[in-house]
C-alpha cells in the first residue's frame, strides 16, 4: 500500500500537549531528565501507548518501550524512538518527535488493522540531552554495555541529587536489566537540528551515518606582564599562540570537506585584565568527521602543529584528549529500507550525515540502525525557538511508517 499514511494532524496535536508540559514563555519547552515535569510527561506518553494497546516494560535505567504485538512474538521487535527529555532552553520537537511519530505509526496500524509479523516497539531513554546529568545518551548507553548502571546511578546534579534517587522519586526505576531487550531493528526520526535540508530546499534525509567527535582540552602557558613596558619582541603572549592554535583547527576541518568539522567553543584567558598580557589560556577544540580515518588524519594534524608552535614559541602547550566518539556508519538495510520509503512515497530528499549524537548510535551497537531526517526552520536547536513544519514532520512519520513495515513484515490480510 504505497498511499497509506499517517493521520498528521493527530501526530501534531499529540506534539503540542507533550509541550504543554514544562511549557517556557518564549515558547520552548523546559523539561530536564528525572524530575517532576520528566515525570509527567512519562505518563502522558505511557497512557497514550496503552491507550494504543500497548504493553509497557521499564528497565533499570528508566528507558521505556512500549510493545504493539506481532503475529510471531518470538521475533526480535522492529523497534523505534527517541527521548522526552529537553534542554533548560529546548523546544518542542528535539526527541520528542522521534517519540511521538513512533506512537503515530502504531495509531495508523491500529486504525488500518494492519498486523505486522514482528512486533513493533516505541522506546524513549533516559537522559539523552545530559542536561541535568552526565553522560549524555545515558539510558541508550547503559542500555548497550557503553558504561555501567552503576555509574549512572551515582551521577550527580548541581544540587547533589543522584540518578538512582530521582529515577526512584518519580516511579521509573524498572525491574528489567538493561540490554536483555531484544532489538530486531531500530530507526529513530529525527529533526536534522541543522541547516542543511532547509538550505537544499529537501523534506526528507537519509541518514548514512553519525560523524565521529574528538573532544580536547588545550592549555597555553606564556608569561602575564604590563602591557605597556614589554616591548612585541619580548612577549610571551598566551592568546596570540592561542589563536594561531584556534585558527588552524578550522584550517583542518577545511581541509576534509565535506563532513569535517572544527570548533573553539570555550577559551578562557587568565588573568584576563586590558593591560595585562595573557599568561595562560584554557580553550575546547572539537572535530569531527565521518570516518575513523579522516578523524585520526585530523587528529595527527592537530598534534603536528601543536609540535610546531611549541617549538617555534617556546611556551608550554598542554593538550588532553577528554572525549572520543567513533564514527556510527548505519546499518545498509536499515538504510535502504528508508531510501525504499522515501522514494515510494515521492518525496524530495539527500543524504545527510548527521553531526549530532543520538541514542540510535547507541542501539546500532546491537542491532540494524538507521535514522530520518527531516528539516527545521533555519537548522536551529535546542532553542526555545527551535520549529518545523507540520508536514515535514508528517512526512518523516510517513517513511518512518513505512521503513518499519518493510523491516517488521505485514501479515496478509
Amino acid at each position: 500500500m504505497t498511499d497509506m499514511r499517517i493521520n498528521g494532524d493527530r501526530l501534531w496535536a499529540a506534539l503540542m500537549e507533550l509541550a504543554k508540559i514544562g511549557a517556557t514563555a518564549k515558547g520552548g519547552v523546559k523539561r530536564l531528565a528525572l524530575t517532576d515535569l520528566d515525570k509527567q510527561g512519562r505518563d502522558l506518553v505511557v497512557g497514550w501507548g496503552r491507550e494504543a494497546g500497548m504493553s509497557i516494560t521499564i528497565d533499570q535505567i528508566g528507558n521505556v518501550f512500549m510493545r504493539r504485538d506481532g503475529a510471531n512474538n518470538a521475533l526480535p521487535p522492529v523497534m523505534t524512538g527517541s527521548h522526552i527529555d529537553t534542554q533548560p532552553t529546548g523546544g518542542k520537537f528535539d526527541g520528542n518527535y522521534g517519540v511521538l511519530a513512533g506512537l503515530e505509526v502504531v495509531r495508523t496500524l491500529n486504525d488500518l488493522n494492519i498486523q505486522t509479523e514482528a512486533p513493533i516497539e516505541v522506546a524513549f531513554w533516559t537522559n539523552e540531552e545530559g542536561s541535568r546529568f552526565v553522560p549524555v545518551m545515558m539510558g541508550s548507553g547503559v542500555f548497550c554495555g557503553a558504561f555501567s548502571l552503576e555509574t549512572a546511578y551515582a551521577a550527580k546534579d548541581t544540587d547533589g541529587k543522584t540518578v538512582g534517587e530521582e529515577l526512584e522519586r518519580i516511579g521509573y526505576k524498572g525491574d528489567q536489566v538493561p540490554g536483555q531487550h531484544p532489538i530486531g531493528a531500530y530507526f529513530e526520526t529525527h529533526i536534522e537540528q541543522g541547516p542543511v535540508l532547509e538550505d537544499a530546499d529537501k523534506v526528507i534525509g537519509v541518514v548514512p551515518a553519525v560523524m565521529g567527535l574528538s573532544w580536547y582540552d588545550c592549555v597555553v602557558t606564556g608569561m602575564e606582564a604590563h602591557a605597556g613596558p614589554t616591548p612585541m619582541g619580548l612577549r610571551r603572549d598566551a592568546l596570540q599562540v592561542s589563536t594561531l592554535i584556534m585558527q588552524e583547527v578550522v584550517a583542518i576541518a577545511n581541509r576534509y570537506p565535506p563532513y569535517g568539522r572544527g570548533t573553539v567553543g570555550m577559551v578562557q584567558v587568565f588573568p584576563n585584565s586590558r593591560n595585562v598580557i595573557p599568561g595562560e589560556v584554557k580553550f575546547s577544540i572539537d572535530l569531527r568527521n565521518v570516518n575513523d580515518e579522516l578523524l585520526n588524519t585530523m587528529h595527527g594534524e592537530l598534534l603536528a602543529f601543536l609540535d610546531q608552535a611549541r617549538s617555534d614559541t617556546g611556551l608550554t602547550i598542554a593538550l588532553e584528549r577528554v572525549s572520543y566518539y567513533p564514527p556510527c556508519p548505519f546499518h545498509p538495510d536499515c538504510v535502504n529500507a528508508v531510501r525504499s520509503a522515501t522514494a515510494k512515497l515521492g518525496y524530495s530528499t539527500m543524504d545527510v550525515v548527521s553531526g549530532a549524537g543520538h541514542d540510535a548510535i547507541y542501539a546500532a551497537r546491537l542491532a540494524p540502525s538507521g535514522m530520518i531526517f527531516v528539516p527545521c526552520k533555519d537548522g536551529i536547536s535546542h532553542n526555545e525557538i527551535e520549529d518545523a513544519k507540520p508536514e515535514h514532520l508528517e512526512a518523516g512519520c510517513n517513511v518512518l511508517l513505512h521503513a518499519m513495515l518493510e523491516r517488521a513484515g505485514r501479515v496478509a490480510s
